[in-house]
């Protein structure tokens, strides 16, 4: 960072409605900074964080917006070189870093840093590791990729001596093509899985393992690493640590694993055991086995902080999710809405898979929009047309965006559909949200679950479907 965070007043974040540049803004404005920002695209949840503290937030991208100059400009990792606040920056030689570099020096030097890393859970695990810390009374300061519930935020500043953050393996900003993550003087490390993703800037599977083998390289030898033992590249990664490793996961040769899972309906049970002794007895309003996973991840970690089984059972048994991770969205007629960020195959199917289990006697339609940069793109056809296996309907929206994406690289989302019907699963392909509502809304009866999963906003469908079906009971 090319500025000395002592001299910084005003700060000017490119970018703001990212989730994470949102949650920057939100605790740099709460040290005192006097915070801005502009952004091309605003909407919830972030938009609504930002008016509610009161962050000035400016519509769309203009040099004018940095007139007086800013003491500092934060580059958030979706600007690119032709963003005219950008080359302002650049030309007029303003001071400027990226949000994890700002995140580093302002807030997590000098604590100690526990990095939730993987492919999946990485937001559940670590709003739910904050959430333990904070049932313990440690005060941790925390920053995740979605609104935790159980603090009506995706950040907190704490005044106790731990960080917890979401390492995100993505890259940085357009002048620093790391991970995120390699900013985060990480002591303490969850990873939870690895899996290919984020097409648009990995070329392939090895690119992605090595961007977790630098992380996994950073540990201190006296910092610790909790890995996934139902992983075999995680494990393989494990072998590099420079420091101890404790696993976790349903393999019973994990240090910390699970038994006795019960999946309810409001409610999951299971026993822990830690190097093959009982632990105790715990229950989450989380579902499915994937979250028991995410559970011994933060009770793993937790524990090494010296949180007691006790506080821990407390914080799980009273942790309330996160926002778009399983959230109702709504319930009438019997009939439940569910809102889920899911979006690569692995995610859609442990989903699938965890609403199956907690209601099993009932009709699973499956929604899906396929919008982040890796599922609109055929690097997964073969898996798509695999990972629904656990629904009964699934409805599939055309491509995001299809013009920003050679022909040649597309998912074949017809082609999807028609080997999911070729395997006897119901499924059909729709063009947009308004028309998956006038085809879906007719059929849905009481007792299905509907999952929507998308990683963007998919244009209202949530509300809309809800208001359809109550209007169908007025009628």
């Amino acid at each position: 960072m090319n500025s000395n965070p002592s001299s910084i007043r005003r700060i000017h974040l490119i970018g703001i409605c990212g989730t994470a540049m949102a949650s920057l803004a939100g605790m740099l404005q709460a040290k005192g900074y006097q915070v801005a920002g502009s952004d091309q695209s605003v909407y919830p949840p972030m938009s609504i964080l930002l008016e509610k503290l009161g962050i000035r937030l400016f519509q769309g991208f203009s040099e004018k917006h940095l007139d007086p100059p800013p003491d500092l400009v934060v580059v958030g990792n979706v600007v690119s070189r032709g963003n005219p606040e950008a080359e302002h920056t650049l030309n007029e030689k303003i001071p400027y870093a990226s949000m994890a570099e700002v995140l580093k020096e302002f807030f997590i030097r000098g604590k100690r840093s526990c990095v939730v890393a993987g492919t999946h859970g990485k937001t559940t695990t670590a709003s739910l590791l904050a959430w333990l810390l904070e049932s313990a009374g440690l005060d941790p300061s925390f920053l995740v990729g979605g609104i935790a519930e159980n603090f009506g935020s995706s950040f907190k500043l704490g005044s106790g001596n731990l960080f917890v953050i979401e390492g995100d393996e993505y890259d940085t900003a357009f002048f620093d093509k790391g991970p995120k993550f390699l900013h985060y003087l990480p002591e303490q490390v969850i990873l939870n899985n690895c899996e290919f993703d984020h097409a648009d800037i990995y070329a392939d599977f090895e690119a992605v393992k090595t961007s977790f083998r630098r992380l996994v390289n950073l540990v201190p030898s006296r910092g610790r690493l909790v890995a996934c033992w139902d992983d075999p590249v995680v494990r393989e990664l494990s072998n590099r640590a420079y420091c101890p490793v404790d696993s976790f996961g349903l393999a019973s040769e994990a240090r910390w694993t699970a038994r006795s899972l019960e999946f309810l309906e409001r409610t999951t049970r299971f026993e822990v055991l830690h190097d093959r002794v009982s632990w105790g007895h715990f229950e989450t309003p989380l579902a499915g086995s994937f979250n028991v996973k995410n559970c011994l991840a933060a009770i793993a970690c937790a524990h090494e902080l010296g949180v007691s089984p006790d506080s821990v059972a407390q914080g799980l048994r009273t942790f309330k999710n996160v926002k778009r991770r399983l959230e109702i969205r709504g319930e009438t007629r019997g009939i439940t809405i569910f809102d889920d960020f899911a979006h690569h195959p692995t995610a859609i199917h442990e989903t699938l898979s965890a609403v199956k289990a907690r209601h099993p006697g009932s009709r699973l339609w499956a929604i899906f929009e396929p919008r982040s940069a890796t599922s609109r793109r055929n690097v997964f056809q073969k898996e798509f047309a695999a990972c629904f296996d656990q629904a009964d309907r699934v409805v599939l929206c055309s491509l995001f965006a299809p013009e920003k994406l050679k022909a040649s690289i597309r998912l074949d989302v017809a082609r999807v559909v028609q080997e999911l019907n070729a395997r006897g699963i119901e499924a059909s392909q729709l063009e947009s949200a308004d028309a998956i509502v006038r085809e879906v809304a007719p059929k849905l009866q009481s007792g299905d679950k509907v999952l929507i999963m998308s990683n963007g906003g998919f244009d209202g469908i949530h509300q809309k479907l809800v208001t359809a079906l109550v209007g169908k009971a007025d009628g």
